[in-house]
């Protein structure tokens, strides 16, 4: 799986959300709501630098589960490493082969956790925007839903990958 793809689609989502919430940023009463109950209900408030201020950091956390921890699992010994059949996919011939598939695979987990994030800033950004005619948190239920979708199609996908090495017969119990 080549990597290049989901990084590229990061960086735009960045690039994005740089512009998007810096448009709206002076815009916003100077405390914001900022944590809202199941029905879309505020309850709990900071000001606008500290909200931001988590947006950022938990920027850096969706890039640090994106792309520094296949970098890791480049760099950890055989032994550290928690994989399925680990003696076939990492042998010094298939070691590139399969962090290359972490790194596009974790890249595209990235992406998806931090346009979840995004959702979930803009919405307290628009309903602190228009208190009057907040958005329908229904619409945050189903980008939740979203996740999960892609959480469940996401660790199949790995395990069929990782469970079995190519060309080997399942074995019937």
């Amino acid at each position: 799986m080549d990597s290049r793809l989901p990084k590229l689609v990061f960086v735009l989502l960045v690039l994005f959300a740089v512009v998007h919430f810096s448009y709206y940023y002076p815009q916003l009463p100077p405390v914001v709501a900022s944590h809202f109950g199941m029905h879309g209900e505020a309850n709990g408030w900071q000001p606008k630098s500290a909200f931001f201020a988590v947006f950022v950091s938990m920027s850096v956390l969706v890039t640090v589960i994106a792309f520094v921890i296949p970098r890791i699992l480049t760099v950890l010994p055989p032994q550290l490493i928690n994989l399925p059949n680990k003696q076939y996919w990492l042998a010094p011939e298939r070691i590139a082969e399969t962090q290359e598939f972490f790194s596009g695979y974790f890249g595209w987990l990235g992406c998806a956790l931090y346009l979840v994030m995004i959702f979930a800033f803009d919405f307290a950004v628009r309903t602190n925007l228009h208190p009057e005619n907040p958005p329908n948190p229904i619409a945050f239920w189903y980008v939740l839903g979203g996740l999960l979708v892609f959480s469940l199609v996401w660790s199949g996908l790995m395990m069929a990958k990782f469970l079995r090495p190519p060309n080997q017969p399942a074995r019937l119990k």
